[in-house]
């Protein structure tokens, strides 16, 4: 299935993650979660797919380590789409 891309601004951010702007953060500094794509100097959003991929990950049963892997696949593939654009 494809999905269209939209990027999300923290708040719609935290309401799709059911959790706390802090936890949020923490969650990036933990690496179970993608830090935002800075697009400006005060703007920062999430692409919609990798905060989806993240959550469904998590439904499943996904331990840390295996969101680690699943964040630095997705921040891997940010670079990459970025760098061929």
């Amino acid at each position: 299935m494809n999905q269209t891309l939209q990027l999300l601004r923290l708040e719609p951010t935290l309401s799709r993650r059911g959790r706390s702007r802090a936890q949020l953060y923490v969650d990036i500094r933990k690496g179970v979660f993608p830090p935002p794509v800075r697009l400006g100097v005060r703007l920062s959003a999430w692409p919609s797919t990798e905060v989806d991929a993240v959550n469904k990950a998590e439904i499943r049963g996904a331990t840390p380590d295996e969101l680690r892997a699943l964040v630095q696949r997705l921040v891997k593939e940010r670079q990459a789409a970025t760098e061929a654009a």
